[in-house]
C-alpha cells in the first residue's frame, strides 16, 4: 500500500499583544467593568495592527470575576466594540492562568486547523466584584420574590422575619473552599516550610518593583500598553502599583498581612487589580499572507493541579519541567524565565523546588533536579507584586512581555510559570520565530 502523506500542520504565531494599564482595585478604574477593560485591550489591539475585522474567527476570552448576568465575556465584549456578530466567542475560567489558557486554546484551534485567526486574552475588575447577601437572606426572599402571586401582605411577612444578620453583606475573600484559608495564609505556610526568609521575600520584592519602574521610565512598555479613557474622563497611561522609590528598609517596616509574626506583607505580596490584556494570534501562512511580521510562537505548554492542603501554590515547580520536557529541552537552553509573582514567598519556594533533587525525584519522577534559578535570573521587567495581578489578565501580560522580549533581543527560548488558586498551575515554552 501507498503510503498515507504526511500533513503538516498549521503553525500559530503570535502577532502582537496589548494590555490596558493595571491599577490597584478601587482607584481609577473602578467605574468600568470587565467587559469595558476588556474591550479597551481588544479596540487597541485591534487599531494597532489595523486587523481587518472581517479576519478574526474567534474570539477566547478569560473571566475570574465573572458577571453574574453576563458571564460570556468574551461575546460581550465582540458586541461592545461593534465587531462582525458571526464572530465565534467565548468565555473560560481557571483562576490566576486563565488567560495563558485562553492563549493557548486559540493556539490549539489553529494549530488543529479549526481557525487562522484568534483574539485570546483576559480581564478582571475587582473593583467590580458583586457583593453577596448571606444565604438566610436568599432562602428567605427567593420564594416571595420569585411567586407571581406574592402580595403585599407577603412582603410585609418577610420584612418582619428578616433580622440584621440576613442583610449585612458577606465579605470577599479570596478563601479555598477546602482548606478555608486565604492564599497569602496557605503561602505563609509554605514560606515557613521552605524556611523562605522575611528579608529575602523584600529582597525579590524590591527586584520586582526596581525593574518595573526601568522598564516603565525606559518605554519599554510602550508599545505593550494602551491608554484607557475612564467615565471621569482621565487619561490613564501606566500601572499606578509600581514603586520605584522603594527600599528594604520601607518594605522592612511594613506588618505582616496573614499571621501573626509571619512574613508576607502586602509589600511582598501582590495586589488586588483591574486591568485586562489580549493577545493576536494567527497562523504562520495567514500571518504572511496579511503582510505581519510574528514575535513569536509556542512550543509545548502544561496545566497541572496538587493538592490543596499540602503547599497551594507549589505547582509550578511541577508544570514548568514538564512543559520543558515536551518540548525537549533543558533548565540551560531557556534564555527567559517569567514567574506570575502571586506572592515573595511562592516564588522563591518554586525556585527552592526546581533546584531540588529530592522534590524532582517524588515528585516528577526525575533522576536529577530540574536546575538553579536565581531570582535575579527571572521577570526582567517585574512581575505580579509590582505591575499587580488582574486575575485573568496576567497570562497574557506575560505571553506579552516575552513575546516582545524574545522578538527585540535576540534571544531564543523563554519558560513560563503560574500559580494559581485551587492549587493549579500551567507553564508553556515560548520560542522567537
Amino acid at each position: 500500500m501507498p503510503r498515507k502523506k504526511k500533513i503538516q500542520k498549521p503553525r500559530a504565531v503570535i502577532v502582537a499583544g496589548k494590555r490596558t494599564p493595571f491599577l490597584r482595585a478601587f482607584t481609577d478604574f473602578t467605574e468600568l467593568d470587565t467587559i469595558a477593560l476588556g474591550a479597551a485591550a481588544v479596540r487597541a489591539l485591534l487599531d494597532d495592527t489595523k486587523l481587518p475585522w472581517g479576519e478574526i474567527d474567534s474570539v477566547v476570552w478569560g473571566g475570574v470575576i465573572l458577571p453574574s448576568t453576563t458571564v460570556n465575556v468574551g461575546r460581550e465584549i465582540i458586541l461592545e466594540l461593534g465587531l462582525p456578530p458571526t464572530i465565534e466567542a467565548h468565555t473560560v475560567t481557571r483562576a490566576c492562568t486563565t488567560s495563558l489558557l485562553s492563549v493557548t486554546q486559540g493556539v490549539a484551534a489553529i494549530e488543529r486547523g479549526e481557525a487562522d485567526v484568534v483574539i485570546a486574552g483576559g480581564s478582571d475588575s475587582t473593583s467590580n466584584a458583586e457583593v453577596t447577601m448571606p444565604r438566610t437572606l436568599v432562602h428567605k426572599a427567593a420564594p416571595v420574590l420569585m411567586s407571581s402571586k406574592s402580595g403585599p401582605k407577603d412582603y410585609f411577612r418577610l420584612m418582619t422575619q428578616l433580622g440584621p444578620k440576613d442583610l449585612i453583606p458577606r465579605q470577599p475573600a479570596v478563601k479555598e473552599r477546602t482548606t478555608g484559608e486565604l492564599m497569602g495564609e496557605s503561602a505563609e505556610k509554605m514560606a515557613d516550610r521552605n524556611d523562605i526568609r522575611r528579608e529575602a521575600q523584600d529582597r525579590f520584592a524590591l527586584q520586582s518593583h526596581q525593574r518595573a519602574a526601568e522598564a516603565i521610565a525606559s518605554g519599554r512598555f510602550g508599545d505593550e500598553i494602551t491608554p484607557v479613557d475612564t467615565r471621569k474622563g482621565q487619561r490613564i497611561h501606566t500601572d499606578n502599583i509600581v514603586r520605584g522609590d522603594t527600599t528594604l528598609e520601607k518594605l522592612g517596616k511594613l506588618r505582616p498581612a496573614f499571621a501573626k509574626g509571619g512574613t508576607l506583607t502586602a509589600g511582598n505580596s501582590s495586589s488586588l487589580t483591574d486591568g485586562a490584556g489580549a493577545v493576536l494570534l494567527m497562523s504562520e501562512q495567514r500571518a504572511k499572507d496579511l503582510g505581519y511580521k510574528p514575535l513569536a510562537a509556542f512550543r509545548s505548554w502544561h496545566y497541572g493541579a496538587v493538592d490543596p492542603f499540602d503547599q497551594l501554590l507549589i505547582g509550578p515547580a511541577i508544570s514548568m519541567p514538564i512543559a520543558a520536557q515536551r518540548a525537549g529541552m533543558k533548565r540551560s537552553d531557556f534564555d527567559l524565565i517569567d514567574i506570575h509573582e502571586a506572592f515573595a514567598a511562592q516564588v522563591l519556594s518554586v525556585l527552592k523546588m526546581l533546584g531540588s533533587r529530592e522534590f524532582c525525584r517524588q515528585r516528577l519522577e526525575m533522576d536529577k533536579a530540574f536546575g538553579t534559578i536565581a531570582p535575579e535570573e527571572i521577570n526582567v521587567h517585574g512581575g505580579s507584586i509590582s505591575l499587580g495581578h488582574p486575575f485573568a489578565a496576567t497570562g497574557a501580560r506575560m505571553v506579552t512581555t516575552m513575546a516582545n522580549e524574545l522578538a527585540s533581543t535576540g534571544k531564543e527560548t523563554a519558560l513560563l510559570g503560574i500559580c494559581a488558586a485551587g492549587a493549579l498551575s500551567a507553564a508553556a515554552v515560548m520560542e522567537a520565530v
